[in-house]
């Protein structure tokens, strides 16, 4: 996965509070190999009506190269799906910002490059209006923290370690390597001090037993 650092995209609104991963992407979607790509079937109950036509007028509909959504409280709430992000992402979406989010959700889309940006309710109000009359471009560093739209400028609330995940583009693996040297000198002193605590490796003693057994 690759890091980045600053975004410039056209950004559209979903005015809507409570926006879950089953809408994100509904159950029945999920069989669908990754590998296929999930982006068709992002919001897919919201952006077409009952005949699978789509709704002209619902915003992912009508910018379709749109790469950061603005969204309302609580978005990604519901279960613990990461297909819901792994939807916006092969959508083409790399931002979403909103007063709060599911936390799992989060987690999940910093794992994948996914900012979930966090703005105060005011802020969301003033972008929202400002998109009323269509899409804008907007530009977004996770360096200093900032959403720009138009002359209006967005403080983002940004975990460090989630910034350092997206800057450098890490999953919890790739960040649990970091630590690779003290882990490795934790285990040797561990070992060395607690050689009780070290399990056994059982697998030697099924050999011994079965050599016993063929002489």
């Amino acid at each position: 996965m690759s890091g980045w650092t600053t975004h410039t995209g056209p950004a559209v609104a979903l005015d809507r509070e409570n926006v879950d991963t089953d809408q994100l992407i509904p159950a029945r979607f999920m069989s669908t190999p990754r590998s296929e790509g999930y982006g068709p079937f992002l919001l897919h109950d919201m952006r077409h009506d009952s005949d699978g036509t789509p709704v002209s007028d619902f915003p992912l509909n009508m910018v379709p190269n749109a790469s950061i959504l603005i969204s309302r409280r609580n978005f990604g709430s519901g279960s613990s799906r990461e297909a819901a992000v792994y939807a916006l992402v092969d959508f083409g979406i790399r931002v979403v910002i909103a007063p709060s989010f599911g936390d799992i959700f989060a987690s999940n889309s910093v794992n994948n490059g996914l900012l979930p940006a966090r703005v105060s309710e005011a802020d969301v109000d003033a972008a929202i209006a400002l998109l009323a009359d269509g899409p804008q471009e907007v530009s977004v560093d996770l360096i200093d923290r900032k959403i720009r739209l138009g002359n209006t400028t967005l403080d983002v609330t940004l975990d460090d370690v989630w910034q350092q995940k997206l800057i450098n583009g890490w999953d919890d693996i790739d960040l649990t390597q970091t630590h690779k040297q003290a882990i490795a000198a934790f285990r040797a002193q561990h070992v060395q001090g607690k050689p009780w605590a070290v399990p056994v490796q059982q697998t030697d003693f099924r050999r011994a037993g079965r050599d016993t057994v063929s002489q």
